[in-house]
């Protein structure tokens, strides 16, 4: 793909109003009601509108979401799901407080399924502002509903005590599977069903009556389940949108550092572009395999976003950009789609990013792109005869037409020849007389010895 090709002709501009999408068909709009009913059928209560009351009371706040279907726990009950908030039910800590592990059901309140749930405890000694966040939480996850936004259960208001009880993610963060993980690298194409997942979820925010604003977009709360499907997690940030004339929010400057949009870090106006800003960084961090911001490397390389941007719009020198850990296992067409979205997210300019769901709309194709091998698939055959290798034969199957084959071929050998060390890119099958003896185990194990062997020696150095 040349550099100069046009963005547009990986878009298809879409419109549409707020809506809930229990799955991939038409969405179907959804009324939500707070203390009045709302007169439009599609629109919600207005978070400004609630916390601007400093005495709301856990029975007010009852009473507004009454028909979220939300459950007010109490801290007994909590306290009992979470075995006394033992330490081997303890999930972590971030700036929220304790996470802990749980279970609820039908012996907690009459209906409710039987599950594994996940609950915060908010620390309430960094004041007003983290009643506030756990307010937002409650507020936004208790009206807005998606399949890539994480499900808030229920909460705990009693006293000093503030808890949140979600929906159990038992594959954690993205950002530990992408920089934090033991077990191999994530394999491209899970990548990109991440990617796509968190676009969903940030489209439906924007398109909400009002739109909402995430504002911390970033790996570390893109949560996942046992199939890599994605959800968007910890709403306290989350602000409501500009309305009517309006074209921005004006707030004080929260979130991220290397997340952050410049422009709200430079005059504190937010705008939906703000999230895909940082969307574009997440999109990134998913092709490099490294962190936004990361002062362990070279001073220009620190930040991802200032090192990256400018190979992105290049398919020829994208290589320099593509995470090494994938060995080239990667489509070339996918990653030269998804480098453009990135590079667009990217933009100084927040009229020049897309919207997210435009964004969907590109990303998505990506998904059926399986262009990963530049000489189609082949077998390569070791013929053993009493534990000697006898014979080495490789059979490649033609598939793709020969100029697009040249155009990938380079594009991976570009990368192959700056990792020399990478491991086999292809599956390995072993052949005895007596037929089958080994399959993508053994290609896995090589990877997993030449990894341990590249660790020893940086070690030894």
């Amino acid at each position: 793909m040349a550099g100069a090709q046009s963005w547009r002709s990986y878009l298809c501009c879409v419109g549409g109003s707020a809506a809930v999408e229990d799955d991939d068909s038409t969405p179907r709009r959804r009324q939500i009601r707070g203390k009045q009913d709302s007169p439009r059928s599609s629109s919600r209560m207005s978070f400004t509108s609630l916390s601007s009351s400093e005495t709301l009371s856990p029975e007010d706040l009852s009473l507004t979401l009454s028909g979220s279907n939300l459950h007010a726990f109490t801290y007994a009950e909590l306290r009992a799901a979470t075995g006394n908030f033992c330490r081997a039910n303890y999930l972590g800590c971030g700036g929220f407080g304790p996470v802990y592990r749980g279970a609820v059901g039908e012996s907690l309140r009459p209906g409710l399924r039987a599950q594994d749930v996940a609950i915060k405890y908010l620390d309430l000694e960094g004041g007003t502002q983290g009643h506030k966040e756990w307010l937002a939480e409650v507020f936004f996850l208790g009206q807005l509903r998606h399949k890539n936004l994480v499900k808030l259960i229920g909460y705990c208001y009693e006293a000093e005590h503030r808890m949140l009880v979600y929906e159990y993610m038992s594959f954690g963060s993205l950002e530990n599977h992408l920089f934090k993980s033991i077990n191999g690298a994530l394999p491209w194409m899970t990548r990109m069903k991440i990617a796509v997942g968190a676009a969903k979820g940030l489209a439906f925010l924007h398109d909400a009556d009002p739109p909402v604003i995430y504002r911390d977009f970033k790996a570390s709360n893109i949560l996942l389940d046992s199939d890599y499907n994605t959800k968007l997690s910890d709403f306290g940030l989350a602000k409501d949108g500009p309305q009517g004339d309006e074209t921005h929010v004006t707030t004080r400057v929260m979130g991220t550092h290397g997340y952050a949009a410049p422009e709200y870090i430079l005059t504190g106006h937010l705008t939906a572009k703000s999230d895909v800003y940082s969307f574009g960084v997440v999109l990134l961090e998913l092709l490099a395999g490294r962190q936004s911001v990361d002062r362990a490397r070279r001073p220009r390389e620190q930040s991802l976003v200032d090192w990256a941007r400018p190979y992105l719009k290049h398919a020829d020198r994208l290589y320099r950009v593509m995470d090494p850990a994938l060995e080239c296992q990667y489509s070339c067409r996918g990653a030269e789609v998804a480098a453009i979205v990135a590079y667009k997210c990217l933009s100084q300019n927040p009229k020049s990013r897309p919207t997210m769901r435009e964004v969907v709309k590109a990303l998505e194709p990506v998904l059926g792109m399986d262009d990963f091998f530049p000489a189609g698939p082949f077998v390569f055959t070791i013929s053993v005869e009493d534990d000697r290798v006898v014979g080495v034969k490789v059979e490649v199957e033609e598939k793709q037409p020969e100029r697009q084959l040249q155009k990938h071929k380079s594009h991976q050998d570009r990368h192959r020849q700056k990792y020399p060390n990478s491991s086999i890119h292809a599956g390995i099958v072993l052949h005895n007389r007596e037929g089958l003896v080994g399959g993508g185990d053994y290609t896995d194990a090589i990877r997993r010895q030449r990894r341990a062997s590249n660790n020893r020696h940086e070690k030894g150095a």
